[in-house]
């Protein structure tokens, strides 16, 4: 097989990546026990090979370009496959190690996963976990993630999707809201209520509220006086506030509800669920860490 890359590249590009990771060559210098000038010759090297600027360099700082970012992110990647395959090789598989990343939606992140990240490291000691807390779509090559929980199934067939729950849905207020507006009866009567919007981030459109009714799935367009974007949990912030009705996850309000912080609303045309699926890349080879968290998760909330 003919020889693609020269053998200082690797080097290079474990310089490259400590570099945009400590956001500095004199940083990165210090850390991998060479000097600034070879940080900075590795770079230019690999600059010169790509045909690309990696930095944009100041008197001060260095920051990424565009093409730089996405460069680091796929090296990274890579990096940690190295390192993977390395401690197959001796015999290390028994002891995943490395850090593993995980895009999941804000609700489901902190009242399903985030609480159990403890105990997966305490079986997994050697793992570093970094959460991205995002309801948008990310790209697993450009971005770098191991993992990610969306709530709908992916046209990507290069993804694996395994179901975590079925999660319900209900419909709440405050006590507040309902001495001063009443409560609805009917989905019908929701155009009399400020219902709390939540934006898409895929589509710029708000999210229509899901019932069942004489036995069919409808969805019913809202409105309100109040809407929010980019994190959910928002909404139901308003709603603990008096400010109208929210249509939100049962795991998110149980103890709202418990403790009559909050009233369940429309209740004979609940039982609505919306899914929370585990997405991973396809393919034959996956990490160590990646298999234990899939594993853990999949002990935890699969279905």
């Amino acid at each position: 097989m003919q020889r693609q890359f020269e053998d200082l590249l690797l080097g290079s590009i474990e310089l490259f990546c400590l570099a945009a990771e400590l956001g500095s060559f004199t940083i990165a210098a210090t850390a991998a026990s060479v000097t600034p000038a070879a940080v900075s010759r590795a770079v230019a090297g690999l600059e010169k090979r790509l045909g690309v600027r990696l930095f944009v360099r100041t008197t001060r700082q260095i920051r990424l370009t565009d093409q730089g970012r996405r460069y680091f992110e796929q090296c990274q990647q890579v990096l940690r496959q190295l390192e993977d395959a390395e401690r197959e090789a001796t015999g290390q598989q028994l002891a995943p190690a490395g850090v593993l990343r995980i895009s999941m939606p804000t609700p489901y992140s902190h009242y399903r996963v985030l609480p159990l990240l403890a105990e997966f490291r305490s079986r997994y000691p050697l793992v570093t976990v970094e959460t991205h807390l995002s309801n948008r779509n990310i790209d697993f090559a450009d971005e770098g993630f191991d993992l990610a929980i969306r709530g709908r199934a992916p046209k990507d067939s290069g993804l694996i999707a395994r179901k975590l729950e079925d999660a319900e849905l209900v419909v709440v207020a405050s006590p507040s809201y309902l001495s001063k507006a009443g409560k609805p009866n009917t989905p019908d009567d929701l155009v009399d209520h400020d219902c709390i919007q939540f934006e898409l981030p895929s589509s710029g459109r708000n999210v229509p509220w899901t019932f069942i009714r004489d036995g069919e799935t409808i969805e019913i367009a809202t409105g309100g006086a109040y809407g929010i974007s980019g994190d959910v949990l928002g909404a139901v912030t308003l709603a603990r506030h008096g400010a109208g009705l929210v249509q939100t996850y049962r795991f998110v309000v149980e103890n709202d509800l418990a403790d009559g912080t909050l009233e369940e609303l429309l209740i004979p045309y609940g039982r609505c669920t919306r899914p929370f699926i585990l997405l991973y890349p396809h393919g034959r080879y996956l990490s160590s860490r990646v298999r234990s968290f899939v594993d853990f998760l999949m002990e935890k909330l699969g279905v």
